[in-house]
């Protein structure tokens, strides 16, 4: 390799290891003779001998390359001594690859996201196929706020259930907004409200009164002028059995249970100002939600007997 290289200086008419600028110098005005030879059409062997001087110049160059790829590979990959050539495979590995490499571990996390969320999906219907049945469902709407400020309800139910002790599970759920509020965050919630009553059937609304006169203009409650005048009538004042008029009637009926003073409804963690129980009209668990309203009730001062 070595005596190539001499000879390919040789070649050029240069001393063996000139600079890289008498090389590129020498090169050039070899070419420019080549050319002139050419248009003066003597080639008879100015393409042979300008062949040798090409691959003179390319085995200079390919050499001077090659040193300058080892003295920057040295500079960087050095320190690995022993390791280095490892180091550098790595590193070209990592800069050619290194978006597809990103893609395959997103698409790795992703597998593990999916896998995960779908056993935990498959944990809790485990978990929920377990358990018995509701005795009663329902939902808080309004202006009504856990005291820890978290959509964790697990206090409140457990707080019915303790009013409650013949039951063994209920469900509730909590939106907590302003019905009359104009606020980005009341407007967003007010339109949850509206998709949830058209996706969740719960069997009874503990409600504020603004959101309960709302409620019955959209024909959600269930009109209760017979158990008002039955099994709740020695139970009920003008206060607390609370009337309205539906969509499209002018007259007024019962559709709402005021039980803003009953005891059990101030011993439920919840910061309120007044609590309306109503009644969804396709209740599956009618008699239960009842239930519920007649022990408000008679935990109201004056209703204890």
């Amino acid at each position: 390799m070595e005596d190539d290289i001499k000879r390919a200086y040789e070649t050029l008419g240069l001393q063996e290891n000139a600079p890289k600028e008498d090389v590129e110098k020498r090169y050039g005005l070899l070419l420019r003779q080549a050319r002139a030879r050419q248009m003066r059409q003597e080639t008879d062997h100015a393409d042979d001998d300008f062949s040798a001087v090409n691959r003179a110049y390319r085995l200079i160059t390919d050499r001077e390359n090659h040193q300058a790829v080892s003295a920057l590979n040295d500079e960087q990959y050095g320190r690995y001594k022993r390791f280095a050539g490892l180091a550098e495979k790595l590193d070209h590995f990592f800069r050619y690859y290194k978006w597809h490499l990103i893609g395959a571990i997103a698409a790795v996390a992703l597998v593990i996201y999916g896998i995960t969320a779908y056993s935990d999906q498959r944990a809790e219907q485990a978990r929920l196929a377990a358990l018995p049945p509701a005795d009663l469902t329902g939902t808080i709407l309004g202006q009504f706020y856990l005291p820890q400020d978290t959509p964790d309800t697990v206090p409140v139910e457990a707080a019915i259930l303790g009013q409650m002790p013949e039951w063994q599970r209920v469900e509730f759920d909590l939106l907590s907004f302003n019905m009359e509020g104009q606020s980005q965050i009341d407007m967003a919630m007010q339109q949850k409200v509206i998709v949830q009553l058209a996706t969740e059937r719960p069997d009874v609304y503990l409600l504020d009164r603004n959101t309960f006169d709302w409620f019955v203009r959209n024909g959600v409650l269930m009109n209760l002028d017979a158990e008002a005048e039955g099994r709740l009538k020695g139970l009920l004042t003008e206060d607390t059995a609370v009337k309205a008029a539906a969509k499209d009637d002018t007259s007024e009926h019962v559709y709402g249970i005021d039980v803003s003073r009953s005891v059990y409804a101030n011993a439920l963690p919840l910061v309120k100002n007044s609590m309306v129980i109503g009644v969804r009209v396709d209740s599956k668990n009618a008699n239960n939600a009842l239930l519920l309203i007649e022990r408000y009730l008679r935990q109201i001062p004056g209703n204890e007997n």
